[in-house]
């Protein structure tokens, strides 16, 4: 009797049962906050995460799928305590509920700290914190780049202390600077500041200003991300970091080039006060003065010390001013000459260029070397009249002036007999004796009557000058003259005659 009611149980499926569970479980459990530590940890090629999160008396599956994992911001390992938020599901397929992660933050403060010692090791490993990366500050930049929040305190101390220091152009990059899109937006921020290119329409910064007041390490956390990190490490403009109070910590101070403990502190590293310059370059100026004026003073006295013992302007350039009249007289004088220089030169060249000339410098030639053959007569004479004491044999010097004679004399006639062999082959002399030179238009002497074609011009050179001529028709060869039959004396010019009467 007592098996009659199981009987009236509804029969389910394996699958049907399964899917009840999985309604009732999500049903009871669609958004849970659970705290624990984490144990194996598997990073999925697909990109999703598993891992077992547990405590000291249980272990329950968890999933972060791949739509979540980019909101995840700490690196999941081992041993770390966290807090996870999201819902429990069913894994139908090995009969397994586990947790399905929405958001994962560490547990506790001292998780937090734990993991921000092991980033700081890493980035410091990397050398993103070097004294040797840092770049200088610039003394006074035109233009301050500010990238914090618009709407809180931090932005208007900073603008109202750069006013009363020194007023700079101000350009502000709007941020968050808490929130899960806080660090993106920050390093976005300081690479788009860096991007700007120089010229363009938006000022490029001289200096960067990245601010946030004071609060939790949680609030603060954005600024210790390794993209904000890495960002301000890369960053070719100098950069100062003013987050949170003086004694709040971020690992963007290490990354930065210089740290402020506050906002205001920042504005005040940026810039210098602008009345104190104006104090000190008014004192440094007065100081250069002064200082100019002795220098001056000094001067004048070792100059006039000096100018005692020197000639006065005047009587250094009296002899310098004597000499230029001289020759400014003389300049014209002196123009007119070397021009006649010159046009007689110019009269001498252009007389060599004609046969004329050549003839001319040929007879010149000629009576220097009469003239140098005298000399040489007379110098040797000259020359045996000194030496006739040293010898005592006057008869050989006697023999030798007759030979000397007898030489130039021979001398003087093969001068005269070049000169009537020159004369002779010349073709003027055959000019001379009613022959023309005939040459074409290019100035080339023409051999034969062959070489002349009709309308042709030509250049015909008698002895006394040139004409120019057009022949009328082509050059035919003259035909040979035909030999004249010799003639008989005492007889008829026809027949041949008879031997025999």
């Amino acid at each position: 009797m007592t098996d009659a009611p199981l009987l009236n149980v509804v029969e389910l499926s394996v699958s049907e049962l399964s899917n009840a569970l999985k309604r009732a479980i999500e049903d009871g459990f669609d958004h849970v906050r659970v705290r624990g530590e984490l144990g194996k940890v598997s990073y999925h090629s697909n990109g999703h995460i598993y891992f077992d999160l547990k405590d000291d008396r249980a272990c329950i599956a968890g999933v972060i799928w791949r739509s979540a994992a980019p909101r995840i911001k700490l690196k999941l390992e081992t041993g770390l305590e966290v807090v996870a938020t999201g819902r429990i599901t069913t894994y139908q397929a090995r009969s397994q509920y586990q947790l399905v992660v929405e958001t994962l933050e560490p547990a506790g403060l001292g998780a937090l700290m734990a993991l921000l010692e092991e980033r700081k090791k890493k980035l410091a490993t990397e050398g993103l914190f070097d004294e040797a990366r840092k770049q200088l500050l610039p003394f006074l930049p035109n233009v301050i780049g500010v990238i914090t929040s618009p709407t809180g305190a931090v932005i208007r101390d900073i603008l109202h202390r750069l006013s009363d220091r020194f007023p700079r152009h101000v350009l502000v990059w709007p941020v968050r600077v808490q929130g899960d899109t806080s660090a993106g937006e920050v390093a976005n921020a300081i690479r788009g500041f860096n991007a700007i290119p120089e010229g363009s329409r938006i000022p490029r910064p001289d200096l960067l200003i990245v601010a946030r007041g004071g609060g939790s390490l949680e609030d603060l956390w954005s600024f210790n991300e390794e993209i904000v990190v890495r960002a301000a490490a890369e960053s070719i403009i100098p950069l100062i970091s003013a987050v949170g109070h003086e004694t709040d910590i971020t690992l963007i101070d290490f990354a930065s080039d210089r740290r402020a403990p506050t906002p205001t502190a920042a504005a005040e590293i940026a810039v210098p006060v602008r009345a104190e310059l104006i104090g000190q370059v008014g004192t440094l100026g007065a100081r250069q003065l002064a200082s100019w004026q002795r220098g001056i003073d000094q001067r004048r006295k070792e100059l006039r010390a000096l100018s005692r013992g020197l000639p006065t302007a005047e009587r250094l350039f009296e002899a310098r001013r004597q000499r230029l009249d001289s020759l400014a007289e003389r300049l014209p004088q002196a123009l007119r000459s070397s021009a006649h220089q010159h046009e007689r030169r110019y009269a001498r060249i252009a007389a060599r260029m004609s046969p004329q000339a050549l003839h001319a410098h040929l007879r010149i030639e000629r009576s220097r070397l009469r003239v140098a053959s005298e000399r040489g007569l007379v110098a040797f004479r000259s020359l045996v009249e000194r030496r006739r004491d040293r010898y005592v044999a006057l008869a050989f010097a006697q023999r030798a002036s007759a030979a000397f004679e007898r030489h130039f004399s021979r001398l003087d006639e093969r001068i005269e007999r070049a000169d009537r062999l020159l004369e002779a082959y010349s073709y003027q002399s055959v000019l001379k004796r009613g022959f023309a030179l005939v040459r074409d238009d290019r100035g080339a002497p023409l051999h034969s009557a062959a070489a002349v074609s009709g309308g042709m011009r030509l250049d015909l050179e008698f002895a006394d000058g040139r004409v120019g001529a057009i022949a009328e028709g082509a050059g035919v060869p003259k035909p040979p003259r035909p030999p004249r039959a010799r003639r008989r004396r005492g007889g008829s010019d026809e027949g041949q005659g008879n031997l025999f009467g």
